[in-house]
């Protein structure tokens, strides 16, 4: 072996000069948006300031990294001053450039020190933050005062509450039950609800690919009664009001499946790989008929009620512990039969719910994984049949028709894949 190829063998994420490296490229990424948004510091700036904090962590002398630290802060001040100096519209720009410019520094010496998915965390973080910063604002101030202190109240729920939770398993009843996994659950996916609310507002004017999938994820039901709207206004809006009920139903599946392998991947043998290949089958074939039946660019508006409802958070919660006690209840009195019922009938209602709460019930032992995945399976599909038994009261038939053909096509090809996997 050549003595290049030793260095570049020995170059591994312990070795100082990929530390270093790495630090300048997060550094050139952080910069990236402030010089296309063209600003006084942009790419070459904010990777030497990276390259800065990395090299003085490296050479270990507290004082080189107080000074490092020092004068980022006061070239921070000193943009900011110039921002009030020049452009009082420009203040607030200037500000965010000086804090990125110490973020920046941060990740230099977060790589340097070896927290090198802290760093790249941090980066990434803080470009989207920059990015999306007429997103963040729009609906920021299109916010309702009640929307506002309903967010404040579900931090409070989501972070304050959870640690207060007492840590292992409880039993309620025959069941036993880790209340911080179910709060943890209740809290992801009023999460998702919030996120995609957030998207959908923003984006959603922008084409059914947008509203269709996200509002899917927000509320499949609000998609439902948009398109059954639009479909009594136009007759011609049926084409894409069928590809945007599917593209729900690949949303929902999508929601599911990630809750499945979310809250199992991190133990050995329980992951919930058995789910992937049925609901990948409804999210590819809903997204591939969506894409064939329409199309994508046509715009429309939905009204999504907002998620920053404690009550809606404490609904879903109420549904998720009914399916937890009643599925685990109904499978000691009935088997397996009862489970399937119980997750069946209750995904008329929320599916969400019902992943949830096979999640809990077959990390708590109480499901073996493919009982588990079966009522996965089930709850989709009853959410699918219901969102094609809503569309029956639109006076055009044709969509009726096509929203219920395609529907018993996805059902089909993931119960015929089900089986494959099985067998």
């Amino acid at each position: 072996m050549t003595g290049l190829e030793e260095v570049f063998a020995s170059a591994t994420l312990e070795s100082d000069v990929v530390r270093i490296a790495i630090a300048g490229a997060l550094g050139l990424f952080l910069g990236l948006e402030r010089e296309w948004s063209q600003k006084s510091a942009g790419i070459r700036t904010f990777t030497l300031i990276s390259l800065l904090g990395a090299a003085f962590t490296i050479v270990d002398k507290d004082i080189l990294l107080a000074l490092g630290g020092l004068l980022v802060i006061v070239q921070g001040i000193l943009l900011a001053v110039q921002g009030l100096l020049d452009d009082e519209e420009d203040t607030g720009l200037s500000l965010t450039t000086s804090v990125s410019m110490l973020v920046t520094f941060g990740v230099g010496v977060l790589v340097a020190e070896g927290f090198i998915l802290v760093g790249v965390t941090v980066a990434v973080v803080s470009s989207l933050l920059l990015v999306l910063k007429r997103e963040l604002h729009s609906f920021a101030w299109g916010m309702s005062r009640q929307e506002l202190r309903s967010a404040g109240e579900f931090a409070i729920l989501a972070f304050v509450i959870y640690p207060l939770l007492p840590p292992g398993e409880i039993e309620m009843g025959s069941v036993m039950v880790s209340p911080r996994l179910v709060w943890l659950m209740v809290v992801t996916v009023a999460g998702i609800g919030i996120a995609n609310y957030a998207i959908v507002e923003t984006y959603g004017g922008r084409g059914i690919a947008v509203t269709g999938f996200f509002g899917g994820l927000a509320s499949s039901t609000a998609v439902v009664g948009t398109m059954l709207d639009h479909v009594r206004q136009r007759p011609e809006a049926a084409s894409y009001g069928v590809a945007a009920i599917l593209l729900a139903d690949a949303a929902m599946a999508l929601r599911n499946l990630v809750i499945a392998l979310a809250f199992t991947i991190g133990t050995p043998g329980k992951t919930l790989y058995g789910a992937i290949i049925p609901l990948g089958t409804i999210i590819i074939g809903s997204v591939a008929i969506a894409a064939y039946s329409a199309d994508w660019s046509q715009k429309m508006d939905i009204d999504l009620e907002s998620p920053f409802s404690l009550r809606n958070v404490l609904g879903f919660g109420l549904i998720f512990l009914f399916v937890v006690v009643g599925g685990a209840l109904a499978k000691s009195q009935f088997g397996e039969t009862g489970f399937y019922i119980t997750a069946l009938l209750s995904g008329l209602v929320s599916s969400a719910g019902v992943t949830a709460s096979a999640v809990t019930l077959y990390s708590g032992g109480n499901l073996d994984q493919q009982t588990a995945v079966f009522g996965i399976l089930l709850a989709t599909a009853s959410s699918i049949v219901v969102k094609a038994a809503l569309t029956i009261s639109a006076p055009n038939r044709q969509f009726a028709y096509k929203v219920a053909v395609w529907s018993g096509v996805l059902l089909l090809g993931s119960g015929a894949t089900a089986i494959v996997a099985v067998l």
